[in-house]
């Protein structure tokens, strides 16, 4: 009993109880519109849980995460768009450049199966592509997030310019769609999709950290650390930095598909340099390496974006900032590992509070302990 009320228990387990605590009591509790919030803010929290796997873990840091971000969003817009529509009906945006066919690449989303598998497949495929090119040439560090921020304005320009295909600047609308004959902007259907974006989160933060224990979470901690030591030994770095970038991927795709109906709209401004910087800014802040930092980060600094957006619209840029100097300064484990070392401790101790120590005392009291001290009184009394 005394085991599962230490400090060291209850700073471990104490977030994952907030956590189920908030996911029960919140949507009962919360407006239609702050649920679909925090529905939109765990779906960024999936797309997190990939930063933090190749950056936390693996120590590459992308700076192009939005690219399959806006990716997996496209194609559920894409299977809406064409959703319901009569044979021969095309959507409504093509007449208005003319386009009197449905193009080619747009014909297999009439398919919902094929949609399900490519909103993770398409992004996992062109990040294990971009991937495997830059890292068989041992491109890394500094390197690489640039490479990533230069494919990700690559894209941006690219899908910013389709105007004919994709709707171009404009994006493509999913509010006003229908899926099983509802209305995806209703409140109902948002209850849901809040619901279905919960367990698939759960799921994401399962499948990262299945990746992260065992020989292949050793592997990616030895390529951040010592990359050539892994390679000496016989390792293939380049196979485990592709498949753990093409999983960030996946994941960055399934956020997308779920911040896009969500959100109502998909557009090339998912693919926008300030928002890939976002997505780091949310994993530093919650606590690199962590996993659940990663989505904690994601929810409350967008809950906080949101809310003081409301009231001082002009601020908020100064706040993030100023978040990211904290986490550089003074956390540079972030929330999550502040609070495992015992930062609320120390912050109580600063009032003048002093910290709980474990010294001899507390060794008194592990049942153990005790039980071996027991022993070996009855073995002196027997002597004696």
């Amino acid at each position: 009993m005394a085991d599962l009320l230490s400090s060291r228990n209850l700073r471990r387990w104490l977030p994952w109880a907030l956590i189920v605590l908030a996911a029960l009591v919140l949507p009962v509790v919360l407006p239609p519109f702050r649920l679909n919030l925090l529905g939109r803010f765990l779906s960024l929290g999936i797309v997190a849980l990939g930063v933090d796997l190749i950056w936390g873990y693996t120590g590459m840091l992308s700076l192009g995460q939005g690219i399959f971000f806006a990716l997996g969003g496209y194609a559920l817009a894409m299977y809406l768009q064409l959703n319901e529509l009569k044979p021969g009906e095309l959507p409504e945006f093509f007449s208005l450049y003319g386009v009197k066919s449905l193009p080619a690449f747009w014909q297999p989303f009439t398919s919902p199966l094929f949609t399900l598998v490519a909103i993770w497949l398409i992004p996992a495929l062109v990040a294990g592509v971009l991937g495997y090119l830059v890292f068989r040439n041992r491109i890394k560090g500094v390197y690489f997030s640039i490479l990533t921020q230069a494919a990700l304005l690559v894209f941006f320009n690219f899908f910013n310019g389709q105007q004919k295909l994709i709707n171009g600047t404009n994006g493509l609308k999913t509010s006003t769609a229908r899926i099983f004959g509802e209305l995806i902007g209703s409140d109902a259907m948002q209850r849901n999709l809040f619901w279905l974006t919960l367990v698939i989160t759960v799921a994401a933060y399962l499948l990262c950290r299945w990746l992260t224990h065992g020989r292949f979470g050793d592997a990616l901690i030895a390529i951040r650390d010592d990359e050539p030591r892994l390679r000496f030994t016989g390792y293939n770095p380049t196979a485990y930095k592709t498949v753990v970038f093409a999983v960030a991927g996946a994941l960055a795709g399934i956020s997308g598909a779920l911040y896009t109906v969500q959100s109502g709209i998909v557009s090339p401004q998912y693919m926008a340099v300030p928002f890939s910087i976002e997505m780091v800014i949310w994993v530093a802040v919650g606590g690199r390496g962590t996993l659940i930092g990663a989505l904690l980060g994601a929810v409350l600094i967008n809950y906080a974006k949101s809310l003081v957006s409301e009231a001082l619209p002009e601020t908020w840029l100064f706040i993030q900032g100023g978040l990211f100097l904290l986490v550089v300064l003074a956390l540079p484990d972030g929330l999550v590992g502040w609070w495992r070392q015992g930062g609320p401790g120390r912050l109580i101790a600063m009032v003048g509070w002093p910290p709980r120590t474990a010294t001899y005392p507390a060794l008194d009291l592990d049942p153990e302990v005790a039980a071996e001290q027991d022993q070996l009184e009855r073995r002196g009394g027997g002597q004696g």
